[in-house]
């Protein structure tokens, strides 16, 4: 979020710092890059926020590439959901923006699926981004190129307010220990998970999961398999991603732990027997920002010439593009549509007022 941001500010004129504690902790670098929406079988609101990223994907990373010279890694590959039964298929949030599938067709799609699963439905228009390898570096080399600002191994310790309650400043430490001031009137907080801790105001929670790759025949998988509780997500060089665990009650307990592995490789022979046999390459973990309704804060928050990017849980590469595109908008004051306005307004922090007050002290 911080990146796409960034770029999209950049691209507006704006004179723009990006101010990360480890770059390695973002979600960017752990998430499995899949463009979702309707296998997800998201809806109301928030489906309609993943629509709209899906449909501004392609031009927005149009102009990451060529303000980068590198490729992102993008496959609108398509996305297949399996189902033991068509009452189960045909009960999907999503089902009509699907194809539906019979046994011997999810058998020409997923070449090896396990026998219990006896119909899918395929999303043609979903895909996925390389978003670990190739996504991040080349946003990171956009915003260089575009003269954005970088503070690596910096922490932000506390928001500065006025007795106003309007952005003043924010206090950090960075990389060599020395604390540091730094003036402000505008700033954009997109700390993922950690967000709640800058602002106590916002019901932003860490849900772990753990991650691993497999190296996969070349070809073996055309399409991303999602399943109920894991998923594969075939990379164009074989390399196929499985994930994830979902363990809120980890908080932010770093590290693999056995019984997420074992889970995963539990989900791995239930959906494809054949790939528990190919070898691992990678495991890893992270944590995804979760709110309550498991959407995200976008605009305006608590407090004045602070906005807010955070909270998008398991779509965060999904819905990237919108969020860079709906809060580079507003910061710069453009107009935006009336379905954009409608969007923000449904994502605001104040969906939840009722139960955090907001605070003009200084955090």
């Amino acid at each position: 979020m911080g990146l796409a941001l960034a770029h999209q500010l950049a691209r507006r004129g704006q004179n723009v710092q990006v101010i990360s504690r480890r770059r390695s902790e973002a979600a960017g670098f752990v998430a499995a890059g899949m463009l979702a929406p309707h296998a997800e079988g998201l809806s109301g609101h928030l489906l309609a926020l993943g629509q709209r990223s899906l449909e501004l994907v392609p031009s927005w990373l149009q102009q990451v590439e060529a303000d980068s010279d590198l490729d992102c890694g993008h496959r609108p590959c398509g996305i297949v959901v399996p189902f033991r039964s068509e009452q189960e298929r045909d009960a999907y949030p999503t089902a009509s923006c699907g194809v539906a599938l019979n046994r011997a067709e999810l058998e020409r799609e997923i070449p090896g699926i396990a026998a219990g699963w006896r119909t899918g439905l395929l999303f043609e228009q979903d895909g996925q981004i390389d978003n670990r390898r190739r996504l991040m570096r080349a946003l990171e080399r956009a915003c260089s190129r575009l003269g954005v600002q970088f503070e690596e191994g910096a922490e932000v310790q506390s928001l500065q307010a006025s007795g106003h309650g309007a952005l003043e400043a924010v206090s950090l430490r960075r990389a060599d220990g020395e604390l540091q001031h730094l003036p402000c009137q505008q700033a954009v907080l997109c700390s993922g998970a950690w967000s709640g801790q800058l602002l106590p105001e916002l019901p932003v929670f860490p849900v772990k999961g753990q991650m691993l790759s497999l190296q996969a025949p070349r070809q073996a998988l055309r399409r991303v398999l999602f399943g109920p509780g894991t998923y594969l997500v075939p990379r164009e060089d074989g390399l196929l991603v499985v994930g994830a665990t979902s363990e809120p009650e980890a908080g932010f307990s770093e590290g693999l732990t056995p019984e997420g592995q074992k889970q995963l490789q539990a989900g791995i022979t239930a959906l494809l027997p054949e790939a528990s046999q190919w070898p691992p390459m990678e495991r890893w973990w992270g944590f995804r920002p979760c709110t309550p309704d498991e959407g995200p804060l976008l605009g305006a928050s608590p407090l004045t010439g602070l906005w807010l990017a955070c909270g998008h849980h398991r779509n965060g590469v999904l819905l990237a593009a919108i969020t860079a595109e709906l809060l580079a908008g507003a910061i710069t004051q453009e107009t935006p549509s009336s379905a954009d306005a409608a969007l923000l307004r449904a994502f605001s922090w104040k969906r939840f007022k009722r139960d955090a007050q907001p605070s003009t002290r200084q955090p």
